[in-house]
């Protein structure tokens, strides 16, 4: 067996194996005995077909997956040998000039190319500064957060008229025909209109004091700001025909709903935060605030690793083989991606390859490990918070375990958990080293940011 590769150039490269049959006729005819062995036909006992039988009738099919199993294991035993930083994995090269006969005293010659990963000679040092938000939470945004608590755990009642803007109609809306009177085979929904959805002061102000029966014609688009999702929502129409929907629409009211929200006592504190965590109002708020400042950071923190990922890309502006790296993409994709796909797409492709490039590095320069009771953890706290959405009342240490370790028999749960902890040290590790240039915001324009 003879291996050698020429380097096309510091991204590309080409290896040439050439294989003697003392390199594969052993295995082949290893692998001949072994199918005699399963093989039924008739006229021979089950296991006793001649091995000479076998070879004349599927020999030659024996000896192209017994090559193609010696070419795959020589090339990754290759790369590995050489320490080689392949992307992707390596193509078969066409040839023209050369086409193999398959036979059992043939010497093969086969190419393949190879994608190089550049080499990053550079890292990220405290020169290298970004922006760390630290969001402050304003007297609106916690009055909003507890209002829309306390109407989620409060009452429906139906009032006799609409009184406020967070009342909700309950109607039958028709489509009307430019002469104000009702369009025979137009559109025709019953639906809730939620007066805080619509943003019209002037039609949301006409709203106020509707009873059961009344009625009021409405330009939904004027309505709603020409959104064609909520129209479309609203009406059960497709948002494209929402979007070009002209016509008014006459809204006869059937019931008026409304949220009384929840009081603030105990039994409110206690289905929230759970029995005897907070006892008065002030507390309630107070954990409330804590609680929103730890969702806000999180999504501060979110936005930092996310803005890191965009300026080391930026810095780190690597070359690719990105010829090479198309056409593996081609080759290799389930979804059978075209040219003008690959083309769309590749852009995208190419930066979080260079990322996981740079994150590579990282891990190797600070020697991270990932252990696997980091995954359990991670896992056990997505579970939690999950089962939280829909019970105050949480699970045991041992109930946690039990489904975390059911959740990562899966292996692409488990490889995604893997790899979002692996995301998370990296995160970690460079918020010591770049500066973060600290800048506080208010949540409603921390929200705004892109």
């Amino acid at each position: 067996m003879n291996i050698t590769k020429e380097n096309i150039d510091q991204l590309n490269a080409v290896v040439k194996i050439k294989l003697a049959p003392a390199d594969y006729l052993d295995k082949v005819e290893k692998a001949i005995k072994e199918q005699s062995k399963k093989v039924r036909m008739p006229g021979f006992r089950p296991g006793m077909v001649p091995a000479s039988h076998v070879k004349k009738l599927y020999g030659k099919s024996i000896l192209v997956d017994e090559i193609n199993r010696l070419l795959s294991d020589t090339l990754n035993s290759y790369i590995t040998e050489q320490s080689l930083n392949v992307l992707g994995q390596p193509l078969p090269k066409a040839d023209d000039q050369y086409e193999p006969r398959w036979d059992f005293t043939d010497e093969f010659e086969f190419s393949f190319e190879m994608g190089l990963a550049p080499e990053i000679k550079d890292s990220f040092s405290s020169k290298d500064k970004v922006t760390y938000y630290k969001v402050r939470i304003d007297d609106e945004t916690l009055n909003s957060r507890l209002k829309n608590i306390r109407r989620s755990y409060g009452k429906m009642t139906n009032p006799e008229s609409v009184e406020n803007t967070d009342d909700v109609i309950y109607g039958d809306l028709v489509q009307l025909s430019p002469d104000g009177s009702v369009f025979e085979g137009g559109i025709s929904h019953t639906a809730s209109v939620r007066l805080d959805l619509i943003a019209d002061e002037k039609i949301k102000k006409s709203l106020i004091g509707m009873k059961k029966d009344a009625t009021i014609d409405l330009d939904l688009q004027k309505a709603y700001d020409k959104d064609a999702h909520l129209i479309g929502r609203l009406l059960n129409i497709d948002e494209e025909i929402a979007k070009d929907l002209k016509s008014n629409f006459r809204l006869t009211v059937k019931n008026v709903n409304r949220i009384e929200e929840a009081e603030m006592n105990q039994e409110f504190f206690d289905k929230i935060y759970g029995e005897g965590a907070v006892s008065t109002e002030a507390e309630f708020i107070e954990k409330m605030k804590e609680e929103l400042i730890g969702i806000m950071q999180d999504n501060a923190d979110r936005k930092l690793q996310q803005d890191i990922y965009e300026y080391g890309v930026k810095k780190f502006d690597m070359e690719l083989p990105n010829e090479f790296l198309k056409r593996w993409l081609k080759a290799t994709n389930e979804n059978n991606l075209d040219d003008v796909q690959i083309a769309e797409q590749y852009d995208d492709f190419a930066k979080n390859l260079k990322w996981t490039l740079l994150a590579n590095k990282i891990i190797t320069d600070n020697k991270m490990e990932i252990a696997p009771e980091e995954v359990v953890e991670l896992a056990k706290k997505r579970i939690d918070a999950q089962f939280r959405m829909y019970s105050p009342q949480a699970l045991t240490e041992e109930q946690l375990n039990s489904y975390a370790m059911n959740f990562l028999q899966n292996r692409e749960q488990a490889n995604r958990l893997y790899e979002e902890v692996r995301s998370q040290k990296v995160f970690d590790v460079l918020k010591t080293i770049i500066t973060l240039d600290e800048k506080e915001i208010d949540y409603n324009k921390f929200l705004e940011l892109k």
